[in-house]
């Protein structure tokens, strides 16, 4: 979700090559339902809500409380059930390790320049998380910066974000225990590798922004008692804390008293001359304040005061003037040039005027303007003047999606990350003089990109609106609606869905193809694919056009014979897992399986958790009356009801405070209690994990190779590896 209020979730995809002419190996197991004693969940029906004269039951409420003890034993009963129907599974360990075999390649981010040194992340393969390194010099070798699988025994602690200072010297960086969006900020001394005793705790949704000896963050007050996980987060402030002083020295430098639900973000520009403060309200729109920081009694001063007009994002500052990438009077985002002295929007020029393609992002490069766009979902990098004029394109290597763009304002060269269906994540140099390209680095791993294809195809959605899908499998592969197909979106929050392979992200897939079977991603409504419309055509009172584009995708699927309903599979991830819900409790009889992960499945009582009431822009709350009629017509967990729904497995984290566990929770209890025939109802919560950035390897191979194997079973399907197992 934007404005780091929610993870982004994006698609990839990545495949292992077969031998040739293979065929399944003709196993044939007994696809018996395995029988499944579901705890008893206690019902207090004495507990409801009133919303606008009508009664709501809430009989499941006590489970909100995870800190109890009667949630803590609930929780362990579930997963004990679950336990002991995957380990039934005769193939759930040969698919775990042929995930862990798929995942071992060596995988590199981006290098950037700080100081004397580039830095790039690179993850031998099955280390928990990613490991900071640096280099002299491009040719030269590489030593560990900084190793965040130091930071705990088990690999659940993890490096959110970092910051390094203007010259280099310093590192400030976040760490997040067991997956929570609390951060702690610590800061390491470059040039002698020591870390500093400073510790800037009760962080959240924040940006560290360097000026000079310290830097500007932002947090919320210590949540009381035990309710850290799910207490309302509330009063955002800014600070500013200096080097090698304690918290409670810490300068508050923003607030907002009169407005609680406010969080701002900082960034520094002009060579840390100027601090750009963005105040948002929800997911999108966002106001704009400035303070100047090299002149003594600086005030911030109003640049855009609104916060629902648009989206505001400071790219890049100089001699009192800002570019600033907006979508406001743009829905495919432009990119505008203020005068700080003259901000009103009579005085803006526009610098990239909008077009019919989306502008996801532009910074200035080598005294360019290297900015990335989209186009039919796949990426494109053009290169201008920093007056507008278009200089010329960056080839890529093919039709696909370009992740980071890394580069200095007055450097010669740049990098930029690239995948695609059929290419894992690679690392490209190119020069900002000429815009000629080169591989830096390309992963090597067990792959042969020609045995599958990748189709983008375009589809009617109920409301005759087209909406494109990528599809994927095995070249010739024959359409006769047997194979097992797993279906996957998004919908929301202006996130775009994009071609990618990046393993971190949606291991499930490869092994779909592998094993015959398609893998297919549907760009709908609600996500920033097509611009701001397409994404405030999925929000709201449209909401249902979301799923709407997602149950059509799937009636496609079938009617093409890609596929059929009883080998079909849904998933999706937070606001995907309530695209599943939805889709699950609309059209039970349409898909096999359904896995709703970390989703928002309340939907009358999401804003009362966290920073739920942030997604407001997106969903409408049920305090309104409007937003309530149809909120309650399509929340998941109210609109389960005696029926025979998909085999479904639920999975969420004990330190999920994002989405909280709550809401998958209730929505486990209140299906089994409704579920009807014998297709399992299953919740699968993981300990020491959050909503999913920073969860180790070793947990991600574990819940994919539960996931897939819950799939195959019950879609009745065999796999290819006999050769893995015991």
């Amino acid at each position: 979700m934007k404005h780091h209020l929610g993870v982004l979730f994006l698609f990839a995809i990545a495949v292992f090559s077969c031998s040739e002419g293979e065929q399944q190996n003709g196993n044939t197991y007994d696809f018996k339902q395995f029988e499944v004693n579901y705890p008893t969940t206690e019902m207090d029906t004495s507990v409801s809500d009133d919303y606008h004269g009508e009664v709501i039951s809430d009989p499941y409420r006590w489970l909100e409380d995870d800190n109890s003890e009667q949630t803590k034993a609930w929780v362990n009963a579930e997963n004990q059930v679950t336990n002991q129907y995957l380990e039934q599974i005769p193939y759930r360990d040969a698919i775990q390790k042929r995930l862990k075999d798929f995942w071992n390649y060596e995988r590199y981010n981006a290098p950037f320049k700080k100081g004397d040194f580039f830095y790039f992340f690179k993850n031998d393969g099955l280390q928990n998380q990613a490991v900071m390194y640096r280099l002299p010099d491009l040719n030269g070798t590489p030593e560990v910066a900084l190793d965040p699988n130091t930071f705990s025994e088990d690999g659940t602690a993890s490096l959110t974000s970092h910051a390094f200072s203007k010259d280099g010297k310093y590192l400030a960086y976040q760490v997040s225990e067991g997956g929570s969006d609390w951060v702690t900020i610590k800061v390491k001394n470059m040039e002698t590798g020591e870390n500093l005793p400073d510790a800037v705790e009760w962080v959240k949704f924040s940006d560290i922004s360097w000026s000079g000896d310290g830097f500007f963050y932002s947090r919320y007050p210590a949540p009381e008692g035990g309710d850290k996980l799910v207490a309302k987060n509330e009063f955002h402030k800014v600070y500013f804390h200096k080097l090698n002083t304690s918290q409670d020295q810490d300068e508050l430098v923003y607030e907002d008293k009169n407005n609680p639900q406010r969080n701002f973000y900082t960034k520094t520009v002009g060579g840390e001359s100027l601090l750009a403060v963005s105040g948002v309200e929800s997911t999108s729109g966002n106001a704009l304040f400035v303070k100047p920081l090299d002149a003594p009694g600086g005030k911030f001063q109003a640049i855009v005061p609104a916060y629902e007009n648009g989206d505001f994002v400071v790219v890049y500052a100089d001699n009192g003037k800002m570019l600033v990438h907006t979508n406001y009077n743009a829905p495919n985002w432009r990119l505008v040039e203020i005068d700080i002295n003259q901000p009103g929007e009579d005085s803006w020029v526009d610098v990239l005027a909008e077009t019919p393609d989306v502008l996801q992002s532009a910074k200035v490069m080598g005294g360019k303007l290297v900015a990335k766009y989209l186009h039919n979902v796949t990426s494109e990098i053009k290169v201008f003047s920093l007056d507008g004029k278009q200089l010329g394109d960056v080839e890529l290597p093919g039709i696909g999606t370009v992740r980071e763009l890394e580069g200095e304002k007055d450097g010669d060269i740049a990098f930029f990350e690239f995948e695609s269906f059929t290419q894992p994540l690679s690392i490209y140099q190119f020069d900002l003089k000429t815009f000629q390209t080169s591989l830096w680095k390309k992963p090597s791993l067990d792959f042969d990109s020609d045995l599958y294809e990748t189709k983008q195809i375009w589809y009617d959605s109920k409301d005759g609106t087209k909406i494109p899908m990528f599809i994927v499998h095995k070249k010739g592969l024959k359409l006769d609606g047997t194979a097992p197909t797993l279906l996957y979106g998004y919908g929301g929050f202006d996130i775009s869905i994009l071609p990618g392979f990046n393993v971190d992200r949606l291991s499930m897939m490869p092994i779909f193809l592998e094993n015959n079977g398609v893998a297919a991603v549907a760009n709908i409504r609600g996500g920033g694919e097509f611009g701001s419309k397409w994404h405030w055509d999925g929000t709201k009172e449209k909401k249902q056009n979301v799923f709407d584009d997602f149950i059509a995708a799937a009636e496609y699927l079938i009617a093409e014979k890609y596929t059929s309903s009883e080998k079909l599979t849904i998933y999706g991830r937070s606001n995907g897992g309530l695209l599943v819900g939805a889709c699950m409790t609309q059209r039970p009889d349409l898909y096999q399986v359904a896995l709703p992960a970390v989703g928002v499945l309340d939907m009358l009582r999401y804003h009362q958790f966290t920073i739920g009431w942030a997604w407001a822009t997106d969903y409408g709350r049920s305090d309104d009356p409007d937003a309530f009629k149809y909120l309650k017509a399509y929340s998941p967990l109210h609109n389960i009801k005696d029926n025979a729904y998909p085999a479904t497995m639920i999975t969420t984290a004990d330190h999920d405070d994002r989405v909280v566990p709550a809401h998958s929770f209730k929505f486990a209890a209140n299906l089994q209690a409704h579920q009807q025939g014998e297709a399992p109802a299953l919740i699968r919560i993981e300990t020491s994990a959050g909503h999913g950035a920073g969860k180790p390897t070793s947990k991600k191979i574990q819940e994919g190779a539960d996931l897939i194997a819950f799939s195959f079973w019950n879609t009745k399907s065999d796999i290819i590896y006999d050769d893995l197992k015991d």
